[in-house]
């Protein structure tokens, strides 16, 4: 079956993505072509210089519109546990046949909502959370299946099922989802993914056994200092991302670096699934500073650490003690690097790690709450953090994902329920009646409550400093849905 790769209808493609004729650069991407590529290519070319050329009759004539949602379910008179239950069957896609970009995949899945209209890699572990609590252990394991497909088809997951994700991943959550399948059918599960794990991990630390003194970096693996081994964001590709076309020229049009070089951190943002937030731009303000690719988060390294703990108690499992320890060291490896490279015992919180400055850098954001969840922060590390999150992260609406004031959609005002999970459980790990994380749960789950009774919706994120205030920033309008948001208010209400 062929896949449509949006570049074979060039330069169709960059005209109408630089020609306006749509509000969102992804509607265009998503259209299906009704002939072939280079038919269509070929009457574009023959026919856009004519007299009375119209670019969207030019459209619709040679391709299908994406669908939107169809206006038939309602949330009226349903309690928020009802609603939720309900949407799970309107947030499902049946198996597809490919049609245009999409890539198809072989089993059911859940999409996020609104534009979205295609699985994303990481927001489907917070689904399968909700997912577990309405006890839809079917669609989780389709789900995981459908993940385990695109590592064999691929060699990774994509950032959603699109031909123009391919050159980009989002947060190794893989492991994660296989662990919500283990609590349903037990630990023994882990070793009929553990092949699709490991190909998932060989990804990205493509490159590692190359680095040196003298080559520090590749893709997505970077040496350090004392010889240590992070990972980094990174994207194949270093031109405009074609879901955000005229957004991304706009951008480098104001950088004074190369536009590849903007490109591509752009495009690593996007993987790192915080697109976007001043936790990635140079002067902690602006996107055109944008240096991705030069910094070592800590959430990536902190979610391939546990892939590495999961790699090596699959195989002490298996009696293959070789192996195990291995990976085990690996992981313990990591854990030392992380606490070296991005802890501050100064100001008593973990931050990310310029490494071409060799300078950590300067802004507090959520990320620093995966070390708790991942158990790799101490009992000193983890009271320091709680008493930052109270003092400088907690709303009346829940977490603020950075204490920078931006127009990007990941600092503040905004909070998002992914991260309002993983601050949440983390701080559990040193006290499962933690207080802190009890205010975070009450104060998220209000303003959620308060939202839906107010508009019969949820939504893709929410403002938590002033709960009277819709969300915005970003580059699109704020969904409403919306998967994560509905996986992780289940979890937290019953947890």
């Amino acid at each position: 079956m062929m896949l449509l790769y949006i570049e074979s209808l060039s330069p169709l493609y960059e005209d109408v993505q630089r020609s306006g004729i749509f509000s969102d650069s992804k509607f265009f991407v998503d259209c299906v072509p009704k002939f072939s590529s280079e038919i269509i290519v070929e009457k574009y070319i023959n026919t856009k210089d004519s007299i009375g050329f119209d670019l969207v009759s030019f459209v619709e004539a040679n391709f299908t519109y994406p669908k939107e949602r169809e206006a038939v379910y309602s949330s009226s008179n349903k309690s928020i546990e009802l609603h939720l239950s309900d949407l799970w069957d309107e947030l499902t896609r049946k198996p597809d046949q490919q049609a245009g970009t999409l890539i198809p995949l072989p089993n059911p899945y859940i999409v996020p909502g609104g534009r979205f209209r295609e699985i994303y890699y990481w927001d489907s572990y917070f689904t399968m959370l909700g997912l577990k609590e309405s006890g839809r252990v079917d669609l989780i394991e389709n789900m995981v299946n459908n993940f385990a497909y695109l590592i064999d088809q691929f060699g990774f997951i994509p950032n959603g099922n699109r031909t123009y994700y391919l050159s980009r991943s989002q947060p190794p959550f893989f492991a994660l989802m296989v662990s919500v399948l283990m609590d349903v059918k037990g630990v023994g599960i882990v070793q009929s993914y553990l092949p699709q794990i490991e190909k998932e991990y060989q990804f990205w630390m493509e490159g590692s056994g190359s680095l040196s003194p003298s080559k520090v970096e590749h893709r997505r693996v970077v040496r350090l200092n004392n010889g240590s081994v992070l990972n980094r964001y990174w994207d194949d590709k270093n031109t405009p991302r074609p879901e955000a076309f005229i957004e991304d020229e706009q951008i480098a049009a104001e950088s004074t670096a190369e536009n590849n070089e903007v490109y591509r951190n752009i495009r690593a943002a996007a993987e790192s699934g915080w697109d976007f937030s001043s936790r990635w731009f140079g002067d902690g303000v602006n996107m055109h500073t944008i240096e991705t690719t030069q910094i070592i988060p800590i959430d990536l390294n902190c979610l391939l650490f546990f892939v590495e703990v999961i790699i090596s108690a699959a195989y002490f499992n298996k009696n293959d003690q070789s192996t195990g320890k291995a990976f085990l060291i690996k992981s313990e490896q990591r854990k030392k690097a992380i606490q070296h490279y991005c802890w501050n015992e100064e100001k008593k919180c973990f931050f990310d790690y310029q490494f071409i400055k060799q300078t950590q850098t300067p802004h507090y954001t959520l990320a620093a709450t995966f070390p708790l969840f991942f158990h790799i922060a101490t009992i000193d590390q983890i009271e320091s953090i709680e008493k930052i999150i109270t003092d400088q992260f907690l709303q009346s609406g829940g977490l603020i994902t950075t204490t920078n004031h931006t127009h990007q959609q990941w600092d503040a005002p905004n909070g998002w329920a992914p991260l309002q999970w993983i601050a949440y459980k983390g701080l559990k790990t040193m006290d499962e009646n933690n207080s802190t994380a009890e205010k975070i749960k009450k104060n998220w789950l209000s303003l959620n409550e308060k939202t839906f009774a107010e508009t019969g919706k949820m939504m893709e994120k929410y403002n938590v400093s002033n709960t009277k205030v819709i969300a915005g920033g970003g580059e699109y309008p704020n969904q409403d849905g919306f998967g994560w948001t509905n996986g992780v208010y289940l979890a937290m209400k019953n947890n």
